[in-house]
């Protein structure tokens, strides 16, 4: 009798909620439209799956053959486009700083008499870290043209004594490198960037609605009537109100998963079955820390302030963009409060990569975990919700 009087309560206040959810259009904006613009926004702009034809800088005071054959090649590259020339090194950083280009080359005077010379020219290029993409793959091109110079000047000066070229190739390049790139051969940013802001974004909305939701009960003098059609259990109010939330959400994530795995492609060897249970863990743990954040303030504003703050920090603690290892010890540490670094490491490691879920047993312990944490402020919040005054 007591379990099926709580299942009834659980369903009166669902259906209570389903209510409210229908009638205030900022839970479909958070809920549903955000979500789903930030899904299609995030994959439509990597699309392509690496950024192509970043704007780049020629400073050529040489002006010779060889130079100009260098900036041809920089600009047959697809991440990089040779835009302007600039007469000087400082009219070349003014740009850069002026965000016309990310990166420049500087070719200085004389070089290609010295590269036939064998005396070792310098050549320059500079590029903007602001932008850490454009920056990191700039520098992989900016780097391959500055062997090739000297690799081009090479094989003429070999080839003209009488090497053949295979010898010419053996010297040059002693070692053939073979690269096979795990998971994603393609070097699809789409594929490692995607799967971790989107899966943020909508965290940061459940945060957002978990804690919002809780709070109106106070703010619109609702919460003894809530508590009441639980009989005053605050266990069976919580269920019933999040039991709708939990839904809408899921239906998202999981919309977002088959998007991405189904229809755009992305890899996952772990299969459907992971992906199904990482889905239900990130709704879930995102929950449990909206509710846990109310309950350490039961305050609409300070609570949704909590969330907003944590979802925001999610995004650089979670290890897609920077790798947590090389953070500052106590960055590290801290990382493990934010459930998106737990999300991104169980979808890393049995999702992306393949392997048991043993091998994620902590991180899948830790989204568990941050689903109990509202059993710490049960009590809390029914105080809260039975004895406070809202306070704008």
């Amino acid at each position: 009798m007591w379990l099926k009087a709580n299942i009834v309560n659980v369903a009166r206040i669902a259906r209570r909620e389903c209510y409210i959810l229908g009638r205030t259009p900022i839970y479909w904006f958070c809920m549903v439209v955000f979500p789903v613009l930030a899904m299609f926004l995030f994959t439509s702009m990597m699309h392509e799956g690496q950024p192509v034809d970043m704007p780049v800088g020629v400073v050529d005071q040489d002006n010779t053959a060889t130079s100009r054959q260098l900036v041809r090649r920089l600009d047959a590259f697809q991440t990089s486009r040779v835009v302007a020339h600039y007469p000087t090194v400082g009219a070349a950083r003014r740009a850069v700083q002026r965000g016309e280009i990310y990166a420049f080359l500087y070719i200085p005077r004389g070089t290609t008499d010295k590269l036939l010379a064998s005396r070792r020219p310098g050549i320059s290029f500079y590029y903007s870290m602001a932008h850490l993409a454009a920056g990191t793959l700039l520098y992989r091109d900016l780097t391959t043209i500055s062997t090739l110079g000297s690799a081009s000047v090479g094989m003429a000066a070999l080839s003209a004594r009488g090497l053949t070229p295979e010898q010419i190739q053996t010297f040059l390049q002693p070692i053939a490198i073979d690269l096979h790139q795990i998971s994603n051969p393609w070097s699809s940013y789409n594929i490692y960037l995607s799967t971790a802001f989107v899966p943020g974004v909508i965290m940061l909305f459940i945060f957002l609605i978990t804690a919002y939701s809780i709070g109106t009960e106070l703010k619109f003098d609702r919460s003894r009537q809530w508590l009441a059609m639980a009989d005053n259990d605050i266990v069976v109010a919580l269920a019933g109100k999040m039991l709708p939330q939990t839904l809408v959400f899921l239906a998202i994530v999981y919309a977002y998963m088959y998007y991405v795995f189904g229809v755009l492609g992305f890899p996952h060897p772990g299969g459907t079955l992971r992906i199904a249970m990482l889905g239900l863990l990130a709704v879930l743990s995102a929950q449990g820390f909206g509710i846990f954040a109310f309950g350490l303030m039961p305050s609409l504003r300070m609570s949704m302030s909590v969330c907003s703050l944590w979802a925001v920090l999610s995004f650089s603690m979670a290890g897609s963009a920077f790798p947590v290892p090389d953070m500052d010890t106590p960055l590290q540490a801290l990382s493990w409060l934010f459930p998106l670094r737990h999300y991104f490491m169980v979808y890393q490691i049995t999702v992306f990569n393949g392997y048991g879920l043993l091998d994620a047993w902590f991180h899948i312990a830790a989204l568990i975990g941050f689903t109990l944490l509202p059993l710490m402020v049960l009590r809390k919040i029914k105080n809260a919700m039975l004895t406070y005054v809202y306070i704008p």
